[in-house]
């Protein structure tokens, strides 16, 4: 039996429908009251709980033999680190405590490429960059950081464990949506008005999905696996997003420092109208960022293989119009 916390996010739901298609038998982890249509229709236990309460955690992983920690905050503004600290650290603590109580064969635990020192411009990221929280800036990066090392502690006490680092999720049944997947829908909605500088490396979310098997399959205990698929560049996915949807690239485009000043802006806009701002200043830090990733030693040690980002990006559209998100 296998357990996945945070089952009805976006890569929780993939990875979900993944393992039905290999045969597993599911036990899916939600939060109480938590939506589960992403889950609709699928042949899986649910368990509401939270990663907070280590009892919970106990019952919810006994019989297990493998248990993948999806479950997270996701931010990339501040102003959230206790609820941080309480989920993505604490919470993943007390995963590691409960798979060692419970007798789980494998942890697969997802961390983030934000989790990872951010080197200079031209240095390749692989899986020796240093996963120091005190060198990375964003709240969320050092909450994922400080879960990877709990993770890691764990396996000095006994614990089998390996620890995947995707990159940008994007992809299909992105039900909530995810921030890769609202990007595209103000696209269609005519919601962007400029382009940007920068880019980033993406994943199709079923490849990551995917790398998360693989590595509960074939990882080696205690080591690190990057799961990135390619960078693109802004430019590029609105051209590829325009012929998907039909709707022309905008003209206007906006420097990194005149960004970073709207971002400024839309983050002030948005804390006194409580609406969720369409650009941060740490999204233009990610675009702008050193996002030069190899996933060499998860395709060389798991046979992971993620495919073209520009295929991800119009069956992601063609997804969202067929679940009723996008008009055709």
């Amino acid at each position: 039996m296998v357990v996945v916390t945070g089952a009805p996010g976006h890569l929780g739901n993939n990875l979900v429908r993944a393992l039905l298609k290999a045969g597993a038998r599911i036990r899916a982890m939600a939060l109480p009251g938590e939506s589960l249509v992403s889950l609709k229709g699928l042949d899986v236990e649910v368990v509401e709980g939270d990663v907070r309460d280590i009892s919970f955690l106990c019952r919810a992983f006994d019989g297990a033999e493998t248990v993948y920690h999806l479950a997270s905050v996701i931010s990339l503004t501040p102003g959230h680190w206790n609820l941080l600290e309480e989920v993505n650290v604490r919470g993943t603590r007390n995963v590691a405590e409960a798979c060692l109580k419970a007798g789980v064969r494998r942890l697969v635990y997802t961390s983030s490429i934000h989790a990872l020192v951010e080197p200079p411009h031209g240095t390749v990221i692989d899986e020796s960059t240093p996963c120091d929280p005190a060198r990375i800036r964003t709240e969320y990066g050092k909450s994922k950081a400080m879960a990877t090392l709990e993770v890691l502690e764990a396996t000095s006490k006994g614990l089998d464990a390996v620890v995947v680092f995707p990159t940008g999720v994007i992809g299909p049944y992105d039900f909530r949506p995810s921030e890769a997947g609202q990007f595209i829908l103000n696209f269609a909605r005519r919601k962007i008005p400029a382009r940007l500088e920068g880019g980033f490396d993406f994943v199709d979310v079923r490849d990551a999905a995917q790398g998360h098997i693989l590595a509960a399959e074939r990882g080696r205990a205690g080591e690190k696996y990057i799961l990135s698929g390619e960078w693109i560049s802004v430019d590029q996915v609105m051209e590829e997003l325009s012929r998907a949807t039909a709707v022309p690239v905008p003209h206007l485009r906006l420097g990194a420092g005149v960004a970073g000043a709207l971002a400024s802006l839309a983050m002030l806009y948005s804390r006194a109208s409580g609406k969720k701002p369409l650009l941060t200043r740490e999204s233009v830090d990610i675009l702008m960022s050193n996002s030069l990733v190899s996933s060499e030693k998860a395709r060389r040690e798991l046979g992971y293989s993620p495919r073209p980002i520009r295929d991800t990006i119009r069956e992601t559209v063609e997804w969202f119009k067929e679940a009723g998100l996008l008009e055709r």
